[in-house]
């Protein structure tokens, strides 16, 4: 028989035997649901292809455009594309925005379908036609799919110093990056059969897509005024901070030392001050100034 001493050592053995035990039944078992998470998940994953950029309808859609995700069947989407090469070099009927999954409906063939406008207009915007001149409209530089600045020149009204109201001619910056959806009959993306010829006229008819309250503004302004473009760099999308342009703000630019010379007012000649001469007899005592 073993002495009482040793007692605690074997106690203390046999714990430590039947932590290990169970420590190794936890871990198999955390093993096995993990293994059945995994397994699970894997059956409800799906491959589902996404936009990596904003795709305007017509663009034809290239590797760069488009990756492979993996998402939950519960989230896929009808019609939703599952391999990349499905996809490239199709044309894309409607815009597709960064992380939204690419409908096999909504990409075609070259050539096998007509894109209309309806299906460029991004949602939440509107399709207005502007006219320009051909100066304005870059002499026809401009593409569907493009982005430019649209810009407003319009007489304003003004107060003059002496309180008469006259026009004065502003270059207004209205909005930037807008979005060139059609030049004339031209939608861009469309097969060479299809597209129609254009003409001197067509080409300084542009279509933009605007918020609501910017189409109202633009119309306002094409009433009573000009619109100008100018053609944004692609990858372009910074908005800058920028003034009306008028003479003051030319010469403020171009000659500003002119403009500060113009600014400074010459000084009035000090008007007499009226006094009060004061006569004892036929001395003058004194002056005073009349208040």
């Amino acid at each position: 028989m073993l002495p009482k001493k040793f007692l605690p050592i074997i106690i203390a053995v046999a714990c430590a035997v039947l932590a290990l035990v169970f420590i190794n039944m936890f871990l198999q078992q955390q093993q096995q649901e993990t293994a059945a998470r995994l397994a699970l998940s894997q059956k409800d994953a799906a491959t589902v292809v996404v936009a990596q950029q904003d795709i305007s309808a017509g663009t034809v859609i290239t590797e760069a455009m488009v990756k492979e995700e993996t998402k939950s069947k519960s989230t896929l989407q009808p019609q939703a594309a599952g391999f990349v090469e499905k996809v490239i070099g199709k044309i894309a009927l409607a815009p597709f925005s960064k992380g939204e999954q690419i409908l096999l409906n909504k990409v075609s063939m070259p050539g096998k379908q007509e894109i209309n406008l309806a299906q460029k207009i991004p949602s939440g915007k509107r399709a207005m036609t502007v006219s320009v001149d051909n100066i304005a409209a870059l002499g026809g530089l401009i593409k569907p799919g493009d982005r430019v600045d649209v810009i407003g020149s319009v007489r304003i009204p003004v107060k003059t110093a002496d309180g008469k109201v006259t026009s004065k001619m502003t270059m207004m910056p209205l909005y930037q990056d807008v979005m060139v959806l059609a030049v004339g009959q031209e939608l861009g993306g469309q097969p060479a059969s299809t597209t129609k010829k254009k003409t001197a006229a067509s080409s300084s008819l542009i279509t933009l897509a605007f918020t609501p309250k910017e189409a109202s503004i633009v119309a306002f302004i094409q009433e009573n005024g000009k619109i100008r473009l100018s053609l944004r760099s692609q990858g372009d999308a910074q908005v800058q901070s920028i003034p009306p342009a008028d003479w003051d703000t030319v010469l403020k630019t171009v000659m500003p030392q002119f403009y500060q010379q113009q600014q400074v007012k010459p000084k009035e000649p000090e008007k007499p001050k009226k006094v009060v001469e004061i006569y004892h007899g036929l001395n003058k005592k004194e002056e005073k100034p009349l208040e």
